[in-house]
């Protein structure tokens, strides 16, 4: 096992009707004025945001809010939340949503209390020296953003960074499983490809070996969530379903999948970013339009960690490891199409010319200055063909 740090300081506040908590968790942190932030229309008509309104003011904190935050939050908004926060004197921001909603909130916090424009953080130009405090109140199981030290936003020339520092890392988050029972179905699958990639991506470590607890966390933390996805798909509303894939949702991504490894390879998530960020698509639905080409293109880098997740995740037995390493990536693509989520980029509704690959690809390698992965580290060439083998 590799050496590791582990640190997950969030109070974590789960089950039915929490969010009548949230206005003395937020009082507790000396909180003189907050920035409720949230979404769009569901929160207002779901009565969510009355209720925590409510909580706020029987708890004595003042606050203003910031609505609108839209998938994959945008830098306008985020530049319209850090000027209103300065303008209103916040000192804590209580994040009413997903994991869109979530990421503002910490770019607004990063904002607040730091000089100069905050893409640069995103551009790794510079490194914040503190955030805002930061709760929430999560309404839809997928980003792990509420529990993690990374936050993902997109400016609006459609270009989509992703910015990691445990200064983010939020004070609480509350979790009422009952609160994504007025999600879309497609939109629990979107949310349970995430979780599952968070976990992936971390699994598929070439230099992960001697993990045995933390390999057998993950292997039933995947299985958890698919065998839950596979029950909200037919019954949306069970609330033990609902649960187990919130409470994966922050497991998979508060760093505990990773505990012994050395990071893990991202590429799915690098490659989706583009496509996100280009087409405005939903991030778990990119995810699996791309993971099962790109784990094709690069397994034979290290066939045996594959083979290992077709042993232990979907139970094949086989002496044959190339065998079993292929079973394993058609086992989980045959996943993703039983929660009807997409495989490919055409089913996105995304018809890829030759200029947007290589526009992709491009973006992807951020301009040819970095190759990404570490399986089989990719260029602009590699990029361009999983792309041309996704559309």
């Amino acid at each position: 096992m590799n050496n590791f740090q582990y640190y997950a300081p969030t109070q974590v506040v789960f089950g039915k009707d929490t969010e009548n908590e949230v206005g003395a968790l937020t009082a507790s942190f000396g909180c003189k004025k907050a920035l409720v932030h949230y979404g769009g229309k569901s929160a207002v008509e779901s009565g969510l945001l009355d209720r925590v309104y409510r909580s706020l003011d029987e708890n004595g904190v003042p606050y203003v809010s910031l609505g609108g935050v839209m998938p994959n939050p945008r830098l306008s908004k985020i530049h319209e939340g850090i000027a209103l926060c300065k303008r209103e004197g916040i000192d804590f921001i209580l994040a009413v949503g997903g994991g869109s909603v979530i990421d503002s909130a910490k770019a607004i916090g990063y904002g607040v209390v730091n000089d100069g424009e905050v893409w640069d953080f995103y551009e790794q130009k510079r490194i914040p020296s503190a955030c805002l405090p930061i709760g929430c109140v999560l309404t839809i199981a997928a980003a792990g953003s509420e529990m993690s030290d990374s936050s993902v936003i997109t400016n609006d020339e459609g270009i989509k960074r992703g910015y990691v520092n445990k200064v983010c890392r939020l004070k609480f988050a509350v979790m009422n499983p009952e609160l994504t029972f007025t999600l879309p179905v497609y939109q629990v699958a979107c949310g349970c490809v995430d979780i599952i990639m968070h976990t992936l991506e971390r699994w598929l470590d070439p230099k992960r070996v001697d993990s045995e607890l933390t390999d057998s966390i993950a292997v039933v933390l995947m299985k958890t969530v698919m065998r839950n996805a596979l029950i909200l798909k037919d019954i949306p509303h069970d609330y033990n379903a609902a649960a187990e894939i919130m409470w994966a949702g922050s497991l998979s991504h508060n760093g505990l999948t990773g505990c012994g490894g050395s990071g893990g390879d991202w590429s799915t998530h690098q490659i989706e970013h583009e496509l996100s960020g280009m087409f405005d698509v939903a991030h778990g639905a990119g995810l699996s339009a791309v993971w099962a080409v790109w784990a094709r293109y690069v397994y034979k880098s290290l066939p045996s960690r594959f083979a290992k997740l077709g042993a232990e995740v979907f139970g094949v037995s086989s002496n044959n490891e190339e065998k079993t390493a292929l079973f394993a990536i058609d086992s989980m693509e045959a996943f993703f199409r039983s929660i009807n989520m997409p495989t490919s980029i055409h089913e996105l509704g995304v018809d890829l010319t030759e200029e947007q690959i290589k526009e992709l690809a491009f973006r992807c390698s951020f301009s040819g200055k970095r190759k990404l992965g570490s399986f089989h580290p990719l260029d602009i060439p590699d990029l361009e063909a999983i792309y041309r083998k996704a559309k």
